[in-house]
């Protein structure tokens, strides 16, 4: 499967529209980006089932903004829209596969269930 490049446009629909994307925070000119680009997308054609992305963090600096990210690359896992993985750093392809292995195995309705919403804990509206 082709790794898409992700932008604030097709953003929602991305992460709605699959069970599980993985995505990657990178910029041109990062070194360990561009090393970890080969390992992405080599689990990305072994996984044709989930969707792989990245996030040029020069281009799309308000998504980065907005996810907190503050070193590159940093990999994101979403599962069933919610965010089950943040990690900066370049990671080796066992250890994604590992990753990747463990996502799929969560139980989601548990998740769900012990989720503290954003609002209970003092973010959105103002007290």
């Amino acid at each position: 499967m082709a790794v898409d490049t992700l932008t604030a446009d097709n953003f929602d629909a991305t992460v709605t529209d699959n069970d599980i994307v993985v995505v990657d925070f990178w910029a041109p000119w990062c070194g360990p980006c561009r090393g970890f680009a080969p390992v992405f997308e080599k689990v990305a054609e072994e996984n044709p089932d989930i969707k792989f992305v990245k996030i040029n963090t020069d281009e799309e600096q308000a998504l980065a903004g907005h996810f907190g990210i503050r070193s590159i690359p940093t990999l994101m896992i979403f599962r069933e829209q919610v965010i089950v993985f943040q990690q900066p750093g370049a990671l080796p392809k066992g250890a994604v596969d590992d990753l990747l292995g463990k996502v799929r195995a969560l139980d989601m309705a548990e998740i769900r269930r012990s989720a503290v919403p954003y609002e209970n804990e003092g973010g959105g509206q103002a007290q």
